[in-house]
């Protein structure tokens, strides 16, 4: 085995003691942005903010993706305020603009200039570590303006459905496919979630949402309101369900037994929103089952206190 491919297997396992991370969220798309921001923030035991971007989105939130990146920058900043971590705020960075117009070139912003200088403060023996929640433009956007950086990451993303769904069209990798190949084609070590399939049954309830958070502490009454609140006005059912996909980014990097998962070759994201595969691509990481119960004790343990 060559020595680079023996360290890429190092930098896929699970982390091990306390690890420094970089966050990438489109914070304002939805509601659990939210939620994973205050569970990271909530685990100082095991992880260190080193950055915090804000990633473009284009839905019914926004006007495109430069709106919704600056909706999500804006989003941070409260959660922020609310959970009294303002001096955090000097490492919140606006993200792209725009998604990348193809692979080889990047899209220039404060988010994706940092991200390349702080991942070349790291070494393959000691990775930064990156919890990437929507399109990952900023990503590849880092990884092309400074291609080392692939050996000294560890990227972890929400994005894509499972590899065996129909189809993959999946809100974070359609906005930015040309960034997917990037950054599945570049080498690095990669941990993907996969939504449609896997983090989809990741799901919580109005009532487990009163229960658990409501009352509990500002950010917990916040979040308890917005997820309630989308949670009414997206489902006819009065028993409905809201899944949380974000969280389980951090729950990975959390390593508290939260997730099942395997080694599997490399898949190439194509243009006509489905897979392709080699099996000889190098490795990612794949989870493929989420311990739901488990990782929401700890969740809600962590957000309320208690």
């Amino acid at each position: 085995m060559r020595e680079t491919d023996a360290l890429l297997l190092e930098r896929l396992k699970r982390p091990e003691g306390k690890i420094d991370v970089a966050l990438d969220t489109d914070t304002y798309n939805e509601i659990d942005d939210q939620f994973a921001l205050a569970y990271l923030l909530r685990s100082p035991e095991k992880m260190n903010v080193k950055a915090i971007y804000a990633a473009p989105f284009h839905n019914e939130k926004s006007d495109g993706p430069a709106d919704g990146m600056e909706k999500s920058f804006q989003e941070i900043h409260r959660i922020l305020g609310l959970m009294g971590r303002e001096e955090l705020t000097e490492r919140v960075f606006r993200g792209s603009r725009s998604y990348l117009a193809g692979e080889t070139q990047p899209v220039l912003s404060p988010a994706a200039e940092h991200l390349a200088g702080l991942a070349m403060q790291y070494t393959p023996q000691k990775p930064l570590y990156v919890a990437a929640l929507g399109a990952i433009t900023n990503v590849a956007s880092a990884m092309l303006l400074q291609p080392e950086i692939r050996d000294r990451i560890v990227l972890v993303w929400l994005g894509g459905n499972a590899h065996w769904w129909p189809d993959n069209r999946e809100f974070n990798l359609m906005q930015d496919v040309a960034a997917a190949r990037v950054v599945f084609g570049s080498g690095a070590a990669l941990v993907q979630l996969p939504c449609m399939g896997v983090v989809s049954g990741f799901a919580v309830s109005g009532a487990e949402l009163e229960r658990f958070l409501r009352g509990k502490n500002a950010v917990c009454d916040y979040l308890t309101e917005l997820a309630v609140r989308e949670g009414e006005a997206g489902s006819p059912y009065r028993c409905w369900t809201r899944t949380i996909w974000d969280v389980t980014v951090i729950g990975w990097l959390a390593n508290g037994g939260f997730m099942r998962d395997v080694l599997t070759a490399a898949p190439i994201p194509q243009y006509d929103h489905h897979y392709s595969f080699n099996p000889e691509n190098h490795l990612i990481r794949y989870v493929y089952h989420i311990e739901r119960d488990r990782l929401f004790e700890d969740l809600f343990r962590k957000l309320s206190g208690c």
